[in-house]
């Protein structure tokens, strides 16, 4: 035998006439030794220890009698019926290597890195596709599967190009880690590599398909999450290569995720490119603030400047996606910064002061005008310590005109269930019919839209819309554009409400510009007949919605910010804006002294008479609710640029100038004023049922209006102060948005 293995090394050429080398087990005499689990199992009556799944994977066994057993490399292990030999493996907690899999994705089975040895199957299969049976026995670290791995490798690594220097995706590239963990230690190949022209699909994913390996993850995302047709497999062969078809730009506003997705360096992030290494970056998980989801994400960080958001895995909000807008919106936070306190001179140019000088400027004013005159409006990115502060400080001066951007003429906040996506973000998979009133969720809340797209593909859940016309990514009827197809529905006439009425889990979803329309208790009150006929609230659903357009507006209604602006901007004599940029100062006095408090010089500055410079999310810890009612915090990544401050500490030290000092010093003491108001927003990370329901709301007769809905997004790419001052938005906007 020893003769043999010497003449196997020194003549490779012969190794293919040999017994292979599984065959040549035959040297050890112990029976337990070749049968492990067997082995196992007799030393330890009581069984292997457990071991940790990869990945925290885990499963729900709804019955019991529906698992089975198999052996993973000797280590027994129940999974539910199903499941492929890939789960199983990460179950029993071994990893193994793939390019092409992707748990959210479709089963491709083209990549071939993930062969395992099966017991009684001539040859390796292919974990991710092969249904794990009963019993089974896989074996996942046997010569047979190391030499199939290092053999896909060699030919992965054939034509690709030696571009690791300079590629931004050295350092998290997973063919980097797995051809060292898995592949060979040589290559066989001397031809030449073949190339591929890059192709150009926007301002956001750069390409260099001569890096690509087929795995075909950007083709089923784009498919299958996105819902655009924009991405497929072209040529056959040597000459097979990701294309898109003809040459137009991928417009999915999910589009950034295919960076993410992709195992090499063939997709990569495009304002990203060549700034930094992963491992110089410093990475904050906190959440982002461009919409009113609330999706985790991860800001990378170098000194004081982000370099780029990734997301966070959180599968009851954004699973593992997050929107363009909130991937690349990162270069606004450091363009049009507000560094310093200003005053407005008397020739109308702004002078950079103190902080001392510009309070007492604006503590004097505030002094002299009547407390029904002091008006203060929150923005959209604010967050509740802030929107707290600056109610109890104008409430402290004597007026109760306090308001929210975005939530309209005197909002109804007695009841939560009246302004929450009740339903929940997760719970939306449930649904097998949508009612879509006035919103476009792909526009307003990509990440809601993914999750409707997700139930109608797996469950062919019916969707009706009733607004303007709209680009929806999933199979719809757009039934109607204004309020005369809700009464339709409402009294029973619409074809429609056969939908509604044979649905188990039926959604109603109303968009947060009804809030700015004269009609709205009307709509509502339209709307709330809807779901008591076809029984949308029950003890065990309630599928009932509003979907938020901002960050603080949950927040906001909870906390009781509920004046209406547009009345009392009109006799207003002093206009404190909390970073408020959207509000229309059309009929506010010439002679109102404004304040903004902001930290982009955007719309609001032109108006204001002092300037107080705040601190962007990424610069603060905060509250801020999501729309369905979930509360999280922000989490300072960078440094505040020049002056800033956080926005409760500005209101806490102008409170103290104006004599009216606000009892709290800290972070902690602003939080305990929470949550005597709203103790909700304290309970971080969960949702609260609400126990009223909105049958208790008094009927309302008021006249519904016939104008139609209409759009309350413009431009996706630009909805606030931070995508208005960011360049790539700008870029978006120009190229990708259709005229």
């Amino acid at each position: 035998m020893g003769f043999l293995r010497a003449l196997h090394r020194s003549k490779p050429l012969l190794r293919y006439h040999l017994p292979a080398p599984a065959s040549r087990r035959w040297v050890s005499s112990s029976t337990a030794l070749q049968r492990p689990e067997s082995a196992g199992l007799a030393s330890d009556p009581a069984g292997p220890p457990p071991r940790t799944p990869v990945g925290g994977a885990r499963f729900h066994l709804a019955k019991p009698e529906d698992a089975i057993e198999v052996f993973v490399d000797g280590y027994p292990v129940k999974i539910p019926k199903g499941m492929t030999v890939l789960q199983a493996c990460e179950v029993a907690g071994v990893d193994i290597p793939r390019f092409c899999y992707h748990s959210r994705l479709s089963i491709a089975g083209n990549c071939r890195m993930c062969l395992v040895e099966v017991e009684k199957s001539p040859k390796p299969v292919a974990s991710c596709a092969m249904p794990a049976l009963p019993g089974m026995k896989i074996k996942t670290d046997t010569p047979v599967a190391k030499k199939a791995r290092e053999g896909v490798m060699e030919f992965l690594l054939m034509n690709h190009p030696l571009d690791c220097p300079i590629c931004d995706q050295g350092g998290e590239c997973d063919l980097q880690d797995q051809s060292m963990a898995f592949g060979a230690d040589r290559g066989r190949f001397t031809e030449m590599k073949r190339s591929v022209v890059d192709k150009n699909l926007g301002p956001l994913v750069k390409t260099v398909m001569t890096r690509c390996i087929q795995c075909t993850r950007c083709v089923r995302f784009a498919t299958e999450v996105a819902g655009v047709q924009d991405l497929g497999m072209l040529g056959r062969g040597s000459g097979e290569e990701i294309g898109t078809y003809v040459e137009q730009l991928m417009t999915s506003e999910l589009s950034g995720n295919v960076i993410d997705i992709c195992p090499v360096g063939a997709l990569t992030s495009k304002p990203f490119a060549f700034k930094a290494r992963n491992w110089e970056l410093k990475g904050t998980e906190t959440i982002d603030v461009t919409d009113a989801v609330g999706s985790n994400i991860r800001i990378d960080s170098r000194g004081p400047e982000v370099m780029r958001i990734i997301p966070r895995l959180n599968e009851d909000i954004n699973e593992e996606w997050i929107s363009d807008k909130t991937r690349f919106c990162y270069d606004g936070l450091k363009r049009q910064r507000l560094n310093d306190p200003m005053i407005r001179g008397p020739d109308g140019r702004f002078k950079a002061v103190t902080w001392r000088d510009a309070l007492a400027v604006v503590a004097e004013v505030a002094q002299q005008v009547k407390p029904e005159e002091i008006v203060g409006i929150a923005g959209r990115l604010s967050d509740a310590e802030s929107m707290m502060a600056l109610k109890d400080f104008l409430n402290k001066m004597g007026s109760n005109n306090v308001s929210c951007e975005g939530n309209g003429i005197s909002p109804n906040a007695d009841l939560r269930p009246s302004y929450l996506l009740n339903t929940t973000i997760a719970g939306l998979e449930k649904a097998d019919a949508f009612l879509l009133v006035g919103t476009q969720p792909r526009i307003e809340a990509p990440m809601v839209n993914a999750r409707i797209r997700k139930t109608v593909r797996a469950t062919q859940a019916k969707v009706a819309y009733i607004g303007s016309p709209s680009d929806f990514n999933y199979d719809h009827q757009h039934i109607g554009t204004g309020p005369e197809t809700l009464l339709e529905i409402a009294e029973g006439h619409h074809p429609f409400c056969s939908t509604l009425l044979t649905a188990k889990n039926p959604v109603i979803m109303v968009g947060a510009g009804i809030f700015e329309r004269k009609d709205k208790d009307a709509i509502f009150s339209a709307v709330e007949t809807i779901a008591k006929s076809a029984k949308v609230v029950r003890p065990d659903w309630n599928g009932l919605n509003i979907l938020l357009l901002h960050a603080a507006q949950a927040a906001a209604l909870d906390l009781g910010l509920v004046s209406s602006p547009i009345e009392s901007i009109q006799s207003a004599k002093f206009l404190y804006l909390m970073g408020a940029d959207d509000v229309n100062l059309d009929k506010l006095p010439d002679d109102a002294f404004v304040v903004y408090q902001g930290h982009h010089g955007d719309k609001g500055v032109y108006r204001a008479n002092v300037i107080l410079p705040s601190a962007a999310f990424s610069e603060k810890e905060g509250t801020y609710e999501n729309t369905e009612g979930c509360s999280q915090w922000t989490v300072p990544a960078v440094p505040t640029v020049g002056d800033a401050r956080d926005d409760w500490k500005i209101i806490r030290a102008l409170s103290e100038v104006a004599g009216v000092c606000l009892p709290y010093d800290n972070l902690e003491a602003v939080r305990a004023r929470i949550g005597m108001v709203a103790p909700n927003l304290l309970h971080v990370d969960e949702r609260e049922p609400s126990t009223v329901s909105v049958e208790m709301k008094p009927s309302i007769q008021h006249q519904m209006s016939h104008a139609p809905f209409e759009a309350v997004v413009d431009n996706f790419y630009m909805t606030d102060s931070i995508t208005r001052a960011s360049r790539i938005m700008a870029q978006c906007s120009s190229m990708l948005l259709k005229k």
